[in-house]
């Protein structure tokens, strides 16, 4: 099991150098010559029909030149070879001016004949090699890898790499397009690659089908280029997830790599290899588990905060260490839970699936983890009859039956796949406010009731979302004039520039000066250029604090409560007491 204080604490996701004992040579990322495949097969395919062509042109055209012709006073005639490949140039492609320079005589209407049946059907020949060619797998593939390796060098800004398109690719995908970053995309279904067109993705994501553990096709999917921002190893096969991280870490050790991982020995093999994070949900999932039963408060933040934006705050279940536990399942995941409850002290059950329900009078919680969606829903909904309090807890395995898991509304849903996907996502986007997500686990449960509290006044009931503001001459740019002649507080800089003694709707939750992270800033702190400042809040908050940094009148407002005009030709107008600071 994992320890459920340690379970978000692996390293943040960002770059990072490092210098693995592993890697003694630098080699060069490899990538296929997809720019010249597709030709080289064409050429390969089409070559016999292009060899019969030209033969029978020769030909054609050296007859002409032997055959004696006649000009228009009857005197003989020899074609030379130009006037013999003009003729046969229109006559061969069946266009036909007539004949040329004079009246042909029998003889060379005969050879003219003979030639125009053999270039006919050396033209059918060729026509139809062609189309065989186009319906051809290989050709296809080559042609699709190369427009594939267009679109990824065409690309100008920063990407990721996703290797595995199932659920919790998409999942993971939809979500980086939804926050505006570029994606490239591997898989080795087609089906899955198909789906690409059919998501409703913003951005054009490049997409190819190929075996994700060869190292090439990560090369042709950008790992060596600059803009690459990090490799996300999403199969649901471990040892291709394994040979993803295999080929980052000694190809780019400089980049970021996110692998999920199903087994614990596989888990166990990627950590060989360093990656930036990795994500056994069946793992995860019992500790989460652990921690809402011995700290609700901390588990109930924790994951309000890790959810979709806009999740309603979920309520608060204590008291479930006070009884009995009923795990069934048929698999590993039922044993792994199973132990995980048990090394907290609890009393459980493991129970096999099928047969009669089991007796759940005396429980407080039930673990329906079987692989069937259905089975997992009778078994929760007799519970529910049986003992309406007791705390249910459901593995849904297809998104098929969510709605109805949605109607049902257990305590607790394991979503394998979507476990993985929000701690990708959480650690891509913002990784900083991953890092206040394991301060958190480290924190009492008063500390996490205060701090509940407080979000909820700043921002409502629905989970905020996380927000980072760079204090640089571009993204603040009014904040950096101002820092240049005067200071500002934190507590100045998140009021409400309509009304300062409010604050807006986000509260200050990381602060990054000189790499050095500080959680939950005060209102009192002195901000300073290239600070770098991570928010939680509503996205109406974040859309206000914007106007603040970078309307120099507002921000005059808010830290000193003097209301200036916004143009510069008022401001100039005004008394030079009451002019802003810096005009």
């Amino acid at each position: 099991m994992a320890n459920p204080l340690l379970v978000l604490t692996t390293r943040p996701w960002g770059r990072q150098s490092r210098r693995s004992p592993l890697r003694r040579a630098t080699v060069p990322v490899p990538t296929r010559a997809a720019a010249t495949d597709a030709v080289f097969l064409v050429l390969r395919r089409m070559r016999t029909p292009l060899i019969a062509l030209i033969v029978v042109f020769a030909v054609a055209v050296f007859g002409l030149t032997l055959i004696p012709g006649q000009n228009e006073q009857g005197q003989p005639y020899q074609m030379t070879a130009f006037d013999a490949f003009y003729f046969m140039s229109y006559t061969a492609t069946t266009i036909g001016f007539g004949e040329v320079p004079y009246t042909f005589t029998v003889p060379q209407r005969l050879w003219v004949v003979g030639s125009i049946f053999a270039s006919v059907t050396c033209w059918a020949y060729s026509i139809g090699a062609v189309f065989s060619l186009m319906q051809d797998q290989a050709f296809q593939e080559a042609f699709a890898t190369q427009r594939f390796g267009r679109k990824v060098r065409g690309l100008r800004e920063e990407f990721f790499i996703v290797a595995g398109y199932g659920q919790a690719g998409r999942l993971v995908a939809a979500g980086l397009d939804a926050r505006g970053r570029r994606l490239v995309v591997i898989d080795d279904d087609s089906a899955r690659i198909d789906q690409l067109a059919i998501d409703s993705l913003t951005n054009d994501v490049p997409g190819l089908t190929g075996d994700v553990r060869d190292p090439a096709l990560l090369g042709l999917a950008g790992m060596g280029s600059h803009l690459c921002e990090g490799v996300l190893a999403l199969t649901d096969d471990d040892d291709a997830n394994l040979a993803i991280a295999m080929s980052a870490h000694l190809l780019r050790p400089d980049l970021p790599v996110f692998c999920r991982a199903e087994e614990r020995s596989g888990a166990k093999a990627m950590e060989d290899f360093e990656p930036t994070s990795i994500v056994n949900p069946y793992d995860h999932y019992g500790a989460f588990l652990v921690l809402a039963l011995k700290h609700p408060f901390v588990y109930r933040l924790v994951t309000w905060l890790m959810s979709t934006p806009g999740t309603e705050l979920p309520p608060l279940r204590e008291g479930l260490t006070d009884g009995e536990w009923v795990v069934s399942a048929d698999d590993s995941f039922g044993r792994e839970v199973a132990a995980d409850l048990e090394s907290v002290g609890l009393k459980v059950r493991l129970v096999e699936p099928g047969g009669t329900q089991p007796d759940v009078t005396q429980a407080v919680g039930l673990v329906a983890g079987t692989v069937n969606d259905g089975a997992n829903l009778s078994l929760a909904a007799h519970a529910r009859l049986t003992h309406p309090d007791i705390f249910i807890a459901l593995r849904q395995q297809s998104d098929l039956n969510a709605a109805l898991l949605g109607a049902f509304e257990p305590d607790s849903v394991f979503v394998p796949t979507e476990l993985v996907a929000r701690e990708a996502l959480a650690r891509i986007t913002v990784p900083m406010s991953w890092s206040f997500l394991e301060h958190i686990i480290h924190q009492d449960e008063e500390w996490a009731r205060q701090m509940t509290d407080l979000f909820v006044q700043r921002s409502g009931t629905r989970s905020p979302s996380s927000h980072l503001v760079e204090l640089t001459d571009r993204s603040a740019p009014a904040v950096v004039r101002w820092l240049r002649h005067d200071s500002l507080t934190l507590g100045d800089l998140i009021r409400d520039p309509e009304d300062r003694s409010t604050p807006i709707s986000a509260t200050p939750i990381v602060l990054v000066r000189d790499n050095e992270i500080t959680f939950l800033p005060s209102a009192e702190t002195e901000l300073k250029a290239e600070d770098k400042l991570v928010l939680a809040g509503r996205t109406a908050g974040f859309h206000v604090l914007y106007e603040t940094l970078y309307s120099d009148s507002m921000l005059e407002y808010v830290a000193t409560g003097r209301e200036v005009p916004t143009t510069w030709v008022f401001r100039m107008l005004m008394p030079k007491s009451r002019r802003p600071a810096g005009s």
